[in-house]
Order: structure tokens, then sequence, then C-alpha cells
């Protein structure tokens, strides 16, 4: 099944994206086996760089070295999906600016948390960027009425146990784009929480 014909934005209420880079995950999905749930930022603006269409699309290609970075290889989507892992953004439509609204994120969430429910098998959430991490508490607070994850600088709380619905969660860092590539702290350790989540859920031992 794919998600795209289960979930779309009826109204694109936000002001501040680009419509035209509106993007839901394409493919044939096999919801019962995902047991993670990779959460990045946005679609890209061209959809030729989106993870799920053919070819090499840019966001597939640094998602496929930020697994490679964790011991994982592998090379396409679809080995990317046979390890139970789902990618899909925290907003749906492109950025227009560097940074994204607390406004976008919160009305967007509510797409976002539809999408998880599809998916009745997560084990793990791997929350990649602070946009990720705000809209998962956006939808834990209308949840359980409390956010997951605290506030405060990544790198210090990434290494803490946090858990929504007795699923982990991972903090992380935004794994797409040129960033990635050159930013070799932050890919280390993306690298470790997609080792983490890897190990904890397919209690498979990776190379980092």
């Amino acid at each position: 099944m794919r998600v795209c014909d289960c979930i779309r934005c009826e109204n694109f209420p936000c002001k501040d994206v680009n419509k035209d880079a509106y993007r839901f995950p394409e493919a044939d999905i096999d919801f019962d086996k995902i047991k993670i749930f990779m959460i990045s930022e946005a679609p890209p603006s061209e959809r030729n760089d989106y993870f799920y269409v053919p070819g090499n699309p840019f966001y597939l290609q640094t998602t496929v070295q930020a697994f490679n970075d964790a011991g994982i290889e592998i090379s396409t989507m679809k080995e990317i999906l046979d390890l139970g892992v789902y990618i899909t953004t925290t907003i749906k439509c492109g950025k227009t600016q560097f940074s994204i609204s607390t406004g976008t994120i919160k009305g967007c969430s509510d797409l976002l948390e539809k999408e998880i429910n599809l998916f009745l098998n997560i084990k793990v959430f791997l929350l990649m960027g602070d946009a990720a991490i705000k809209s998962l508490n956006y939808i834990a607070r209308r949840q359980i009425g409390k956010k997951v994850i605290p506030g405060g600088s990544t790198y210090k709380i990434r290494h803490q146990e946090f858990y929504f619905e007795e699923k982990r969660v991972f903090p992380s860092y935004l794994q797409t784009g040129k960033n990635y590539l050159i930013e070799k702290s932050k890919r280390r350790m993306i690298a470790e929480d997609i080792n983490s989540a890897i190990e904890l859920v397919l209690d498979k031992k990776t190379l980092v």
C-alpha cells in the first residue's frame, strides 16, 4: 500500500512552504514489516531528489551514506525498507527558508500523526533534526499530555533513553543534503544512532 493513497493535505494552510514540492512516499510499503520510523525534515524542492523516486536521488544518497557510516552496507531504498526502516519527513512541502516556523511544524504534525498510525509495529523512532523532535513532541502532547524529548542541545541529551508509548525514541541530526556530507561530528553521531536503532530492533551488531 502507498502512504500517499492513505493521507493527504486537504487545504495547504501553511504560508512558509513550497506547495509545489508537496510529497508523500509513493512506494508500495508493507506497513506490518516496518519497525523503525525515521523522520527527516522536509522534502526537497526538486522531485527527483526525493527518497522514493527511481534512480539515485540526492536525499537517498546521503541517507544511504548515513547507513553505510553505521556499518550497514545498503545502497537502495528497497534495502532500507527491507531492514524494516521507513523514512518520511516532518513537513510535507518543501522549505522556502532555512528554518521552518513553529506553526508549520505544529500544523503538519497532524499529518505526521496520521502517518505514524498506519504503522502498527513501530519499535523505534529516529528523529533526524530539530523539526522532527518538535513534531513528535506536539504529537505526544496531544496523546499523552507531555513532550517526549526535553529542551536542550541534542548532543547533550542524545545518550539518555526516551520513550513514546513504549517505543524507543532517538533524537539525532538531519541526514539529508550537503551539510550531512561536511559535518563530520554530526555524521558520527547519526551513525551511532542508526546503529543503536538497528541493534535494538533487529538484534544485529553493526560495525561502528
